[in-house]
């Protein structure tokens, strides 16, 4: 199995199943960190779970109205915050290895669908 590595503006999603220990990578153009594969893993399944509550709440939402969701596993907590159609994101990593990040609302919709697709979870 090949590296991948996925970026657009504002964001990018790596998985390296050869790497020794730090198998993922999630950051932006500023900023990187590199994951465990479990890391990686909860990181892909939250982000997609949120997402899909946002899309489920969005009917009950007026137009003005801000949505704020969050989601945790043991490794990590994450919150989507913003509008069903544009919403930013970010995560801290609840592990020895003590990190966070953010995603503008430009970049959560190219993360989420690289997310998706990076590997079968």
């Amino acid at each position: 199995m090949e590296r991948i590595l996925k970026s657009g503006a504002g964001w990018r999603i790596g998985w390296d199943p050869n790497a020794p220990e730090f198998k993922g990578l999630v950051g932006t153009d500023d900023w990187a960190i590199e994951l465990t594969e479990a890391e990686l893993n909860d990181f892909c399944r939250l982000i997609l779970q949120l997402a899909d509550t946002v899309q489920q709440l969005a009917p009950e939402l007026m137009d003005e109205e801000k949505i704020t969701c969050e989601a945790e596993s043991n490794l990590l907590w994450m919150e989507v915050e913003g509008y069903p159609h544009s919403f930013c994101m970010r995560f801290v990593l609840n592990t020895s290895r003590r990190a966070e990040g953010k995603w503008s609302a430009s970049a959560v919709a190219g993360l989420l669908q690289a997310a998706a697709m990076l590997k079968v979870f």
